[in-house]
């Protein structure tokens, strides 16, 4: 089935125009074109929970999207616990899989069902990822779990933030910011 979740996101966002939002990040560079996208339409908080980004590389790139948020003023910051402990419970038996496989599936999934759990105990009507944006990240498979993770009145915005020269646009505004760009999804195992 060929889903095209830009239509899906244009008619989430003009139904739910100027509700609260809750928007997972994993970086500075890859909010940066997704902000850009959703500000007009959403009350933005930002959450940075990844307990898979390990040590000197979670502090950079925390900093980086709060300077990114601070330079723009297009949404709030929500910080949480880094919880590495959950990551490598959930990654257990999984640190040999290659890049995009059963880890990361897992992965999204502790990352979202997180986000979800925040946008619902928060009163957010609504809680997306950044995830999207990334060319080496399948949307599909992302959205079907931030679908399963949606509880209480906090509904997924479905999205494929790298369309629409989304990702091309994440690579401007990075230049423009002076936004650190990493090479990798932050977790000890991609890097090797």
């Amino acid at each position: 089935m060929n889903v095209d979740f830009n239509a899906l996101f244009r008619e989430q966002a003009e139904k739910f125009h100027g509700a609260k939002l809750l928007l997972h990040c994993c970086c500075a560079p890859c909010a940066s074109s997704c902000l850009e996208r959703l500000k007009d339409y959403f009350k933005i908080t930002v959450l940075f929970y990844n307990p898979n980004i390990d040590g000197a590389e979670y502090d950079r790139r925390k900093a980086e999207l709060i300077k990114f948020i601070n330079a723009t003023g297009w949404a709030e910051m929500l910080d949480c616990a880094h919880g590495a402990e959950d990551f490598y419970t959930a990654a257990a038996g999984l640190e040999s899989e290659k890049e995009g496989g059963a880890r990361c599936a897992e992965c999204f999934k502790l990352r979202l069902n997180k986000t979800a759990e925040l946008a619902d105990s928060g009163g957010y009507d609504l809680f997306a990822t950044t995830l999207t944006l990334s060319p080496l990240k399948n949307a599909r498979l992302i959205n079907g779990i931030g679908e399963s993770a949606a509880r209480g009145n906090a509904k997924w915005l479905y999205s494929d933030f790298k369309k629409q020269d989304g990702y091309k646009r994440s690579i401007e505004l990075s230049k423009q910011y002076g936004l650190y760009r990493q090479n990798y999804c932050g977790c000890e195992f991609s890097r090797r």
